[in-house]
């Protein structure tokens, strides 16, 4: 049996290949780029710095910089006008999972017309948009090397998950140096939500011996130095690594899928304004534990290779001590329950029915290993809100 492996055409790794952008602009031969970012970045100086290293370099640039986080459609429309009618031939991403989605869904849009909505799955998005060169500025979403973006309806709340090669950035220049301003909560959500990256491609029904390799190689060099940088945003080392296993987990899923803890999350974050990679973290050891039974090899090899159990171990007591390590991640990285976010009981469990409808839609939920009923996962979020082991 073959597998399709979709990744960039061109990516650009290492400290300092930021610099490598304009020998990446020529390479795919576009002259015209679009910068899509947000507030933050601007604040910050990168998205000067990325425009006077294309006026250096003779390039006519524009700039977009009203990414908002968890893009929605009606973020994104003025981002799409500015590309459709700005002759621009290319877009940079730079930024977090907001920007490079929201570039993603501009690009198609821009070029093919029609609504968000026409592109959400079961649909596909084949045909390429206007190339995407995307720049991450943190170690999470993978979104540089995906073939997905995810977009929220503004009338219905549903975050559109749409997929398909279109969505593929054309190049992508990960360059860790750009995490090291990175706070410790965002450097704690994008780094468990690259780390559940790697473990559901690696247990997930699609994946793949292509997509086992990349996830086991990201889940060595994720879960070792999570804490680390997290505790002190200036290691280098602890930076890189998380950075290229983001960039591993975000390959492997995108050829292989995500898997429960992805459609259980969506709808978190939908209602209740929960960042993407929080409410991740905030389901990843019930989930894990739920699915243990389905998947018990594959979990217990997650174990081994993040480093918190060996060969001589059997297969229950590896997947003992994952389930524990992943408590252990949310309890040293403070990651709270939904009730100590803020979420009321009471408007929580008025949307429970509502959640798993929309969890079991988004077809996250079919990879997983213990596929769950409606009740089930109503059940599961329950037992998430309070932050039950």
């Amino acid at each position: 049996m073959s597998h399709q492996i979709l990744v960039p055409k061109l990516i650009e790794i290492g400290g300092g290949a930021l610099s490598k952008l304009p020998s990446v602009l020529k390479s795919l031969d576009v002259n015209y780029p679009l910068i899509v970012t947000d507030k933050m970045m601007v604040d910050l100086g990168y998205a000067d710095k990325v425009l006077q290293q294309l006026e250096t370099a003779k390039f006519t640039a524009g700039l977009f910089d009203s990414v908002i986080p968890e893009p929605t459609v009606k973020s994104i429309m003025p981002g799409v006008e500015v590309a459709k009618f700005g002759n621009y031939d290319s877009i940079v991403a730079l930024g977090g999972g907001s920007p490079i989605d929201s570039a993603k869904a501009i690009a198609i849009l821009a070029k093919h017309g029609g609504k968000m909505s026409d592109y959400k799955v079961p649909n596909r998005v084949n045909q390429a948009g206007i190339p995407v060169i995307a720049i991450p500025t943190t170690a999470g979403t993978g979104s540089e090397c995906t073939c997905f973006t995810v977009i929220t309806d503004d009338i219905s709340n549903e975050k559109m998950l749409c997929a398909g090669a279109g969505l593929m950035p054309a190049a992508a220049i990960v360059d860790y140096e750009l995490t090291l301003t990175l706070p410790a909560r965002n450097t704690a959500d994008t780094g468990i939500d690259a780390l559940t990256h790697a473990i559901e491609s690696y247990v997930s029904k699609k994946a793949n011996l292509f997509s086992d390799s990349q996830a086991l190689s990201a889940m060595r060099l994720i879960a070792p130095n999570l804490r680390m940088a997290f505790n002190d945003g200036n290691d280098h080392k602890a930076r890189e690594a998380i950075m290229v296993g983001a960039t591993l987990a975000g390959i492997a899923f995108s050829n292989s899928s995500v898997a429960l803890v992805h459609g259980m999350s969506r709808p978190i974050g939908a209602a209740f304004h929960v960042p993407h990679g929080l409410s991740n973290a905030m389901l990843l050891p019930k989930i894990t534990e739920f699915s243990i039974s389905a998947a018990p090899k594959k979990y217990a090899n997650c174990a081994r290779a993040m480093g918190v159990a060996s060969e001589l171990d059997n297969d229950d007591i590896a997947n003992t001590k994952l389930v524990n390590e992943l408590l252990a991640i949310n309890k040293d990285l403070n990651v709270p329950s939904l009730q100590e976010f803020g979420v009321k009981s009471e408007v929580f469990n008025a949307m429970l029915s509502t959640m798993a409808e929309q969890a079991l839609a988004s077809g996250s939920p079919s990879n997983n290993p213990l596929v769950p009923s409606s009740d089930q996962i109503i059940d599961l979020y329950k037992q998430v809100w309070t932050g039950l082991s």
